[in-house]
């Protein structure tokens, strides 16, 4: 069994995340487990005590609540389009079989389901690890057309040079470079092009 954990009331307030009011009326109603001293408090002790005698007709409240704040966490992590559509039509209730009433239940879950994709999705796009698949085929449509046109460029640059040579090594070392070059400016372009493209979908 592990020691108890004793913080003083300004620091368990913070703990809790609550006023230091708070903890003068939870020592009023005799919901704060003090050490002998009565000047910490222990932590786990008053937390399971808070939590035993708490008022049941709040927890729906506090549910509430909490599934409003989560509500509110994500739609400010949703992107600009999605925010800013007024004219976006609410979604409509859905229609059961005639006299059967709607089974709120399923349809709570699933929109508990589509709210954590939805916040997954969000923390993927923070974090960097998930992008615009509008930028990043913007990105791969402009990589591929500087690619065709660095190589499409290449024949008439090069024809006259190559008119006057006679070694074949000497005019396969001469494409190689050529298009190694034009490959690896290609690379360049490319990569500046898609950073540009991710940091300017809007």
């Amino acid at each position: 069994m592990t020691d108890p954990i004793f913080l003083s009331k300004s620091a368990f307030a913070a703990h809790i995340g609550k006023a230091p009011s708070y903890i003068t009326w939870l020592r009023k109603n005799n919901r704060l487990v003090l050490s002998a001293d009565e000047k910490q408090v222990n932590v786990d002790a008053t937390i399971a005590l808070i939590r035993e005698t708490a008022d049941p007709t709040k927890a729906a409240v506090a549910a509430r609540h909490q599934e409003g704040r989560v509500l509110r966490d994500v739609t400010s992590q949703l992107s600009p389009l999605v925010e800013s559509t007024p004219n976006m039509a609410a979604p409509q209730p859905a229609i059961g079989p005639a006299g059967k009433q709607p089974d709120f239940q399923k349809a709570r879950a699933h929109r508990e389901y589509y709210l954590a994709q939805l916040a997954e999705a969000e923390f993927h796009k923070v974090q960097g690890s998930q992008v615009e698949l509008d930028a990043v085929k913007t990105g791969a449509f402009n990589a591929g057309r500087l690619l065709r046109d660095q190589l499409l460029s290449m024949p008439p640059q090069l024809a006259p040079e190559l008119a006057a040579m006679t070694d074949p090594w000497e005019i396969e070392r001469r494409l190689t470079d050529a298009i190694r070059a034009s490959l690896e400016d290609a690379e360049r372009m490319s990569s500046a092009d898609l950073i540009h493209a991710l940091n300017n979908k809007s």
